[in-house]
């Protein structure tokens, strides 16, 4: 996330939701350090929303609260396009495991399940039950087939079974709207095998590494906002360009220490940005 060293009262009509919930867990009353203070203030002037990170020990969930969209200036009136998510609470780790991102988690685990890190379906919308998978898990040929290419699909599975592959624990789901959403999270064995995949085959700068079922051409986002973007999960972020076919679809990466994100939406006729964006960066809160 892009450290911000002042919050604006100018709030840019970017996406919030109900924000990740601490559990009730005493904090100690310590001043938080300034850059933490800065990360906050990031967050708070693109989502709308104030952060606070419960830092209580192994075992304990995290999370964030915010202010409804009523209560933030600018963003009173009518809708800009945002999704009514459900609040959205951080599992806890299991006793003596350290977060993803810690100093002493070297090969970058997420120890909480993975199933529980995936974002949940918005209100209104209907959920897509096959992406659960049995028992919450997603075969791997099921994720597979979301490339386009008979070549690309054999070339990915490979890859995968090279860098170890444990986990694929999935989400989909239809709004009113028409937008089709999914989002699959890949586990692998450290966070060093995600960064190489991420950044030399599957992620790189100036389009997709491998074509999506029903996506065209696609380039680099440039107009999702920097103020969205965790410091510490870089992600990718691709639009089909004119001229698409039925639905155009959105698409980006995260690298989020072990695991390797895809977020795609699809709709007839455009899908919109804003939701798009939103998803992203809920996602990547709940991996970071």
């Amino acid at each position: 996330m892009t450290e911000q060293t002042e919050a604006t009262t100018a709030v840019p009509p970017m996406p919030t939701a109900p924000p990740l919930v601490p559990e009730p867990t005493p904090v100690p009353e310590t001043a938080a350090p300034k850059k933490d203070r800065r990360v906050l203030r990031s967050v708070l002037r693109w989502t709308a929303a104030v952060v606070v990170f419960a830092a209580v020990g192994a075992g304990t969930a995290y999370g964030i609260t915010g202010m409804e969209r009523t209560d933030v200036p600018g963003l009173a009136t009518a809708s800009d396009g945002r999704w009514d998510y459900p609040t959205l609470t951080l599992p806890p780790l299991p006793s003596g495991s350290p977060g993803p991102f810690a100093e002493t988690n070297k090969a970058g685990a997420h120890y909480a399940d993975l199933r529980a890190l995936v974002l949940p379906a918005p209100k209104g919308a209907t959920e897509d039950k096959k992406l659960r998978g049995a028992d919450g898990w997603l075969v791997t040929k099921d994720f597979l087939a979301v490339y386009a290419e008979k070549d690309d699909r054999t070339e990915l599975a490979q890859k995968f079974v090279d860098a170890g592959l444990r986990h694929v624990a999935a989400r989909g789901w239809t709004t009113p709207d028409g937008t089709h959403t999914r989002v699959y999270l890949l586990q692998f064995g450290t966070a060093a095998v995600v960064d190489e995949m991420f950044s030399a085959d599957i992620a790189p700068y100036s389009s997709p590494g491998y074509t999506l079922r029903g996506a065209g051409a696609s380039v680099f986002d440039e107009d999702f906002p920097e103020a969205a973007r965790l410091e510490k999960i870089p992600h990718s972020a691709y639009v089909e360009t004119k001229p698409y076919g039925a639905e155009q679809v959105r698409q980006a990466y995260l690298s989020a220490g072990d695991v390797l994100a895809l977020v795609v939406q699809s709709r007839k006729g455009g899908a919109a940005a804003v939701p798009f964006q939103q998803t992203v960066t809920l996602q990547s809160q709940l991996l970071d």
